[in-house]
């Protein structure tokens, strides 16, 4: 095996040698490409007959192979194009996947940790993004923006390290939410009712449970009158926005090691444009204290937090702004985001088991939480409005109502003859 890992380097670099000096393009010249191979291939074939090399056990495999790493991307082609995998991870020169089951699976192909560091080089070409040891670290929406890239090279890591995931969510919605059985209808309609108002919502959860999808969903919802800003590191929300709405990515990485414009400095150039809704991609760090000051900017907001649960996710956010390092106290700071989140939707996943004809990944909102306005500086005060016991189980209505402020404010929102109170009682559902 290790002979022909190496006969494959030194074929694939020929072959891409005489292709760039012939200057052809797979998409463009494919059939000039393909004989260049074959040409490259046969050449090594023959000095293999008279003891040069060792000889290719299977030429036409060769052939293949060296057409995926110059027209594709090399031993990545199949699961890239395999609509059932969701996740793909490279470590060094191994290959793994999560597919659409749940299960983590592994990629065997003969290749090698050098090869793939090619391949990830071509899945960034173009993004303006760069990978190398002044920059160990990136982040990038690949494959025209149907994937996420997450990267890391030496000095960070001792080899090659990265995560491929594809995005899933452009098309969903929250009738198509009810439909994966995430939602319950009168859940879905009342997160509809949600969206009509000017509303701040947290989507809590682990990775992979479904929090951008849910995110995205929602949004979907938000009426067209609306200016929304939405704010990611890379960006991965694509969804239809009225003509006075836009999307902002912070910038790649300079050669000094330092983004130009961070996800902080997004949300503050946001806040400073005339915005009913601020959606921030995912909160992790000094960007949370500036929602704090979306309440003066009389905004709501929207954004996904890594949470076990919804009041872990109240945690968070709060954790995240301290981290800013602004002189403000932690009690401020929760006592803000008491009187300006008004809701926290939170996601579990979990893997069904293999007996069951629906088995794979289910992902479900496991609770609903309306937050009640602090009166003092302690701890968050909140009020479930939807719990799930387990998943598998039905998502159910706790007969609370949101707090009379909110309930008044998003019944103003509605259309004539609708309530909130006619949607959780099931007298009148929206159009999902």
């Amino acid at each position: 095996m290790t002979t022909r890992v190496s006969a494959y380097e030194s074929l694939r670099e020929r072959a891409a040698e005489r292709i760039e000096d012939r200057k052809l393009d797979a998409e463009a010249h494919p059939e000039q490409v393909r004989a260049t191979i074959t040409e490259v291939v046969g050449e090594y074939q023959a000095t293999s007959h008279r003891g040069i090399n060792e000889p290719l056990r299977d030429p036409d495999d060769m052939e293949q192979r060296i057409w995926q790493a110059v027209a594709g991307f090399g031993p990545l082609t199949e699961l890239l194009a395999a609509p059932h995998v969701e996740e793909i991870f490279i470590e060094g020169p191994r290959i793994s996947y999560i597919d659409d089951s749940g299960r983590l699976r592994a990629h065997v192909v003969s290749t090698t940790e050098a090869e793939l560091r090619h391949v990830i080089d071509r899945l960034l070409a173009g993004t303006n993004r760069r990978l190398d040891r002044g920059n160990a670290i990136e982040q990038a929406h690949v494959l025209n923006g149907t994937a996420r890239l997450t990267a890391v090279v030496p000095p960070v890591s001792s080899r090659l390290s990265a995560t491929l995931r594809k995005y899933t969510v452009a098309e969903e919605t929250l009738g198509s939410m009810v439909a994966l059985d995430s939602l319950s209808p009168a859940a879905a309609a009342f997160l509809w009712a949600t969206a009509q108002a000017n509303t701040s919502i947290l989507y809590s959860g682990a990775t992979g449970a479904g929090k951008t999808t849910l995110m995205s969903a929602w949004l979907r919802a938000v009426p067209s009158d609306q200016c929304i800003r939405i704010v990611e590191e890379v960006r991965e929300l694509h969804i239809p926005l009225p003509p006075h709405s836009s999307y902002y990515e912070a910038s790649p990485v300079s050669l000094q090691g330092e983004r130009r414009f961070t996800l902080r400095d997004l949300v503050k150039v946001s806040l400073a444009q005339r915005v009913d809704l601020l959606c921030v991609g995912e909160v992790r760090g000094a960007e949370a204290f500036e929602l704090t000051r979306a309440v003066n900017a009389g905004c709501g907001f929207a954004c996904t937090v890594h949470a076990n649960s919804a009041r872990d996710a109240l945690a968070a956010i709060v954790n995240a702004a301290i981290m800013a390092g602004e002189n403000v106290t932690e009690q401020v700071v929760r006592r803000v985001f008491a009187n300006s989140i008004d809701f926290v939707v939170h996601l579990d996943r979990d893997m069904r088991r293999q007996e069951d004809s629906d088995h794979g990944i289910r992902r479900q909102v496991c609770e609903i939480l309306a937050v009640t306005p602090s009166l003092t500086s302690g701890d968050f005060t909140t009020e479930p409005i939807f719990v799930r016991s387990n998943l598998g189980e039905p998502i159910r209505w706790t007969g609370a109502y949101p707090q009379p402020d909110i309930s008044d404010r998003i019944d103003r929102a509605l259309p004539s003859r609708a309530s909130l109170h006619g949607i959780l009682n099931g007298a009148w559902s929206p159009e999902l």
